[in-house]
Formats: C-alpha cells, sequence, structure tokens
C-alpha cells in the first residue's frame, strides 16, 4: 500500500510517499505525476515514510527525473538506510539528487 500526499505551492511540488512504492503501487504514483508535472519547476519527493521501493518505482522515479532535467529540478529528500542502500546497488544515487 502507498499513500500519496500533493502539496503545490507556486510552481514547486512536493509529493510525499508513505509506505511501498513496488509494482502494484508505481502506476498510481506515475499517474499522479503525470497529472501534476505540467508547469513544475522544482519537484521535491519526501521519502521520509516511504519503507520499499522495487525496479517499477526506480522507473517511475527515472521518468520524473528525465520530465523535471528538461523543465526545473527534481531532488528527493528524507531517504532511509533501506532504500539509500537500493539507490547506491542500483546506481541511482548517481542520477537522482539526494538531499
Amino acid at each position: 500500500m502507498l499513500n500519496i500526499t500533493k502539496s503545490t505551492e507556486n510552481n514547486a511540488l512536493t509529493i510525499a510517499l508513505e509506505g511501498r512504492l513496488d509494482t502494484t503501487t508505481a502506476p498510481e504514483l506515475e499517474t499522479v505525476l503525470k497529472e501534476a508535472l505540467p508547469g513544475v519547476v522544482s519537484l521535491t519527493i519526501d521519502m521520509s515514510k516511504l519503507e520499499y521501493i522495487s525496479s517499477a518505482g526506480l522507473r517511475v522515479l527515472l521518468s520524473a527525473q528525465k520530465i523535471m532535467n528538461k523543465q526545473g529540478e527534481m531532488k528527493i529528500v528524507g531517504v532511509n538506510d533501506v532504500i539509500m542502500e537500493i539507490f547506491e546497488v542500483t546506481g541511482f544515487s548517481d542520477i537522482l539528487n539526494i538531499v
């Protein structure tokens, strides 16, 4: 299960994730991002309550990163040790802006 909380201020969007970002929940995040990203220049993804991320979740993040490379910036905050290890093993720690 994944809870997605969105908050927008001017052209900045913050998405807070809680739970598991996996094959079942990744399409939900993808839909939220597709609808919310037009016009956004700053995207922050808060993972402080995220427990798990699968390759499907990584794919959604990569696609969001590609969009934001063209229209602004994306940063990921609140990454715990478990998620950070997944980012490091997959090489995503080099691709994503993790604060």
